[in-house]
């Protein structure tokens, strides 16, 4: 980890440098890592929020990554520096261990495999071999080992021996301006993903109560958001789905608020995550107006058309309008807890403090960054946090079942009540 550095740019994102000069590192790189083109889609929907995508056609993973920011630079920086990170992720060039759990554990530390999110594809084996890649603890000199299946993100087939047991994703992987940046970046959207796992699992009386009162918001960076999108005859909802971590997580979802046959734009979600609630609730509100983006540009090479299909139906729209939009909000914005600190070193560290309140064990790091590049690039794993919930064969882990479970008893109280 590097030295302390004081945070520079704080409109959107904490970053310890501006959008621009990120820009200026990196373009001149971009080439050797197969990215050939930053586009500007903003302009293909009628929000006005920037967005990019960042195109390398030979990716083995997804070849259109996507950007989003309150600026062209943030925007353009953002779909940017997501293509360079899954170009690192894909080509990795660590050592790695080729061999079974029992033969490992013999010699060295491995990971609680029970703790890691994981697919019912196949069965673990411990006596098949299989890729194995060492990983730091986070603000710790102590290493262990973790399955490969977590860190790599080539998805070229076939896949890696022993392929299925854990989750193939790039939750946890980020990049950074510096490590700290990128580990920071990492942990937050590990958190975001396990909050919206356990959000799935709400009922929708027990969501609703999640909503969040946008006139109590007065910062004026997501007040000219919110207008922007309710100008373009947008909708807009947000939901406080802070999970018992602690860090500020929030859901917010976009539809148009007219009905048209002709024009059937799709309602899309997005989630953020982020100690300063600020920044948390502009990444949930700008990665929705993103996604969006990303259906209209048809850009995504992992959309299927059945799911084009799904967003564009019109029943499905008005059950958004009628059940979620329309509903009333609880949730004062000025009461949710926050951080707005100096540097990034203290919000990993209040990161790592949080996760350790809830006795889930200190995150473990990849450092990925190339020599070559010089531009930061990690994957973070976290124990007992839950994964992606929505994609085929994902297994929900210890938390989730625990969370269910607690729900379950509480409607059964209200109930009887």
């Amino acid at each position: 980890m590097t030295s302390k550095l004081i945070k520079t740019y704080r409109t959107g994102t904490h970053r310890t440098i501006s959008p621009q000069e990120t820009l200026n590192k990196i373009i001149p790189l971009l080439p050797a890592m197969g990215i050939t083109r930053l586009a500007n889609v903003t302009g293909l929907d009628d929000i006005g929020i920037p967005v990019f995508t960042a195109c390398r056609p030979n990716a083995k993973a997804i070849s259109v990554s996507q950007g989003k920011g309150v600026s062209i630079e943030a925007a353009k920086a953002s779909a940017a520096m997501e293509a360079i990170e899954t170009y690192h992720a894909e080509n990795i060039d660590l050592p790695t261990r080729f061999c079974s759990y029992n033969e490992l554990v013999k010699s060295h530390s491995i990971v609680n495999l029970d703790q890691l999110p994981k697919m019912d594809v196949i069965a673990f084996d411990p006596d098949s071999r299989r890729l194995w890649i060492e990983a730091h603890f986070l603000q710790s000199s102590q290493t262990t080992y973790i399955p490969y299946d977590l860190v790599h993100c080539d998805f070229t087939l076939p896949l890696p021996p022993g392929s299925g047991c854990f989750q193939l994703s790039t939750n946890g992987l980020a990049s950074g301006n510096t490590r700290e940046e990128a580990a920071s970046h990492a942990l937050c959207e590990l958190i975001e993903r396990d909050a919206l796992t356990l959000r799935s699992l709400l009922s929708e009386s027990q969501h609703a109560q999640l909503k969040v009162d946008l006139t109590t918001i007065k910062d004026p960076h997501i007040d000219e958001l919110i207008r922007k999108i309710e100008e373009a005859d947008v909708m807009v909802s947000v939901w406080n789905i802070t999970s018992d971590i602690g860090i500020p997580t929030f859901s917010a979802t976009i539809i148009n608020k007219n009905e048209s046959q002709h024009r059937q734009l799709y309602p899309m979600n997005g989630s953020g995550t982020h100690p300063d609630k600020h920044v948390a609730i502009m990444r949930a509100i700008t990665e929705a107006v993103q996604t969006r983006l990303t259906f209209i540009s048809g850009s995504r090479d992992d959309a299927s058309l059945s799911m084009y299909k799904a967003k564009q139906n019109i029943e499905h729209q008005r059950r958004i309008r009628d059940q979620l939009m329309h509903m009333p909000a609880y949730v004062d914005f000025n009461n949710i807890k926050s951080w707005n600190h100096d540097t990034i070193e203290e919000d990993l560290a209040l990161l790592i403090h949080k996760l350790e309140q809830q006795n889930l064990p200190c995150p473990m790091m990849v450092d990925l960054t190339k020599a070559e590049f010089d531009i930061p690039v990690v994957r973070v794993v976290a124990s007992g946090l839950e994964g992606i919930h929505d994609v085929p064969a994902y297994v929900y882990g210890q938390r989730a079942r625990d969370f269910a479970e607690k729900q379950k008893n509480i409607q059964k109280k209200d109930t009887a009540l």
